[in-house]
């Protein structure tokens, strides 16, 4: 009834003819009816204020409550509830902008609780895989779904998806549907936005999408960022259908070919197919902002040992090797004190994932880098990584002439593993990573992780 109301007011809307007529006139690019009709259709289902929604779920006090999520060291918001949104709180916005918020409407913080986002997000993904041969992890909170071959049922099918993930593992989700990736992020959007389409979206109908493209500010289309968009409105592009009506030779002189695959995914015609074989990582980093300013360099090795202890678990959960390793630090760049970068970079023979390998060698680029005597300089850094590059699958690295070696090195970071998966992460360490840990990041209102430690699984009183 409702979408009905949509096609009889587009129907008495001369804009949105217009804009279709032009499409249909334009010769350097399908228009957008045939586009939309041949391709089949993607849906994209995305959790609702998926770090909010993690914590709701094992608090339901939450609910209906202002709350925001904070990103590392507790520093700005990184997730909204609509109540906290509704006060005025932006993405990225530092915590103490708001404090006086927080206090005035009794907003909840809390820390980022990885370890249960990682594993909620786990079973969101396991749920939506029932629903289609073909899926696709965007990221933690979105999945791409092939909804090719379900014809008439194709919307009942993508609401009883959502209504699962819900019913199973109780985080809300919304569902976009379209010809393409990019159209199909635009229909989530919508169906955010609009609760008229009850949370799932269908832009393959041409004249919804054609009205809802009209009425949309360019700015909120995949990939379009705040430098594009600034180029677009000065060529008096301000609509997603002004985009998508845009001839694509001026597309890629204002955005390159990005913008002018955006175009074309907008008029129906797929440039961005689902992947659903995950490629091989080409490159890894593992990166965080210290707790406490690290002014020696007997600090900043523990930060860095922790790092590379924690690429290599990765490097080894991925059947991976490294070839090059890169160290960095650096100050903070927003405050008054001194400010200072510094990096190095280490070449791996052989390639290795080997935890003992790769924090030798990260010690050995720490030492390197770092400037002045080891009691500290006056230099207060916040953050530090190792970044590996030139990944390889671990059967195809090369082999040197001490190959006992390193199966002796990866029967020892293979025993470290077992130790870690069957009593916790951190249970056996380095020593060169230290126990006080000054360095680690500040998670001050860290909810339980509930359900991947067991000291923190909640307890139901009769």
């Amino acid at each position: 009834m409702a979408r009905g109301a949509i096609r009889r007011k587009l129907s008495a809307d001369p804009r949105s003819r217009k804009h279709r007529d032009l499409g249909r006139r334009r010769r350097d690019r399908p228009p957008l009816s045939r586009g939309i009709a041949m391709a089949e259709p993607i849906a994209l289902i995305d959790c609702n204020n998926f770090y909010v929604s993690c914590e709701q779920l094992f608090d339901p006090r939450l609910r209906g409550k202002p709350v925001v999520v904070l990103s590392n060291n507790d520093g700005c918001a990184v997730a909204r509830s609509p109540e906290a949104k509704a006060l005025g709180i932006g993405m990225g916005e530092p915590a103490h902008h708001f404090k006086d918020k927080t206090r005035e409407h009794g907003i909840r913080l809390f820390s980022s609780n990885y370890s249960l986002y990682g594993d909620i997000s786990r079973r969101v993904a396991a749920t939506i895989a029932d629903f289609s041969p073909r899926t696709e992890i965007y990221s933690i909170d979105e999945t791409f779904v092939d909804l090719s071959g379900f014809g008439g049922r194709m919307l009942d099918h993508a609401a009883e998806m959502r209504a699962t993930v819900r019913r199973n593992v109780g985080i809300p989700t919304c569902v976009g549907i379209g010809p393409t990736k990019t159209m199909a992020k635009f229909a989530n959007f919508i169906a955010k936005k609009n609760p008229v389409f009850n949370g799932v979206a269908d832009l393959m109908n041409t004249e919804i999408a054609a009205y809802c493209m009209a009425r949309t500010d360019v700015s909120e289309v995949w990939g379009v960022g705040s430098r594009t968009t600034a180029k677009l409105r000065e060529i008096g592009i301000n609509t997603v259908a002004q985009l998508r009506d845009m001839p694509l030779p001026l597309a890629r002189k204002i955005g390159t070919v990005v913008l002018e695959r955006t175009v074309s995914e907008l008029n129906g015609l797929r440039c961005i197919e689902l992947v659903d074989v995950e490629p091989t990582r080409k490159g890894m980093a593992v990166t965080r902002s210290a707790g406490a300013p690290m002014t020696t360099l007997a600090v900043l090795q523990q930060a860095v040992t922790a790092h590379a202890t924690r690429a290599a678990e990765k490097l080894r959960n991925h059947g991976l090797v490294a070839s090059h390793m890169t160290v960095f630090f650096h100050t903070n760049p927003f405050n008054n004190t001194p400010r200072d970068s510094a990096s190095r970079t280490a070449r791996l023979s052989p390639p290795s994932n080997s935890t003992m390998a790769l924090v030798q060698a990260a010690l050995a680029c720490a030492a390197k880098a770092w400037k002045g005597d080891r009691d500290g300089n006056g230099f207060a850094y916040t953050k530090s990584g190792v970044i590996l590059d030139d990944l390889v699958p671990q059967e195809l690295a090369p082999v040197d002439l001490f190959a006992h070696e390193q199966e002796r090195s990866g029967r020892l970071s293979a025993a470290l593993d077992a130790v870690n998966d069957r009593w916790g992460r951190k249970t056996l360490i380095l020593a060169s990573e230290g126990f006080k840990r000054p360095f680690e990041t500040k998670a001050s209102m860290r909810s339980p992780r509930y359900t991947t430690r067991l000291a923190d699984l909640p307890i139901v009183h009769a």
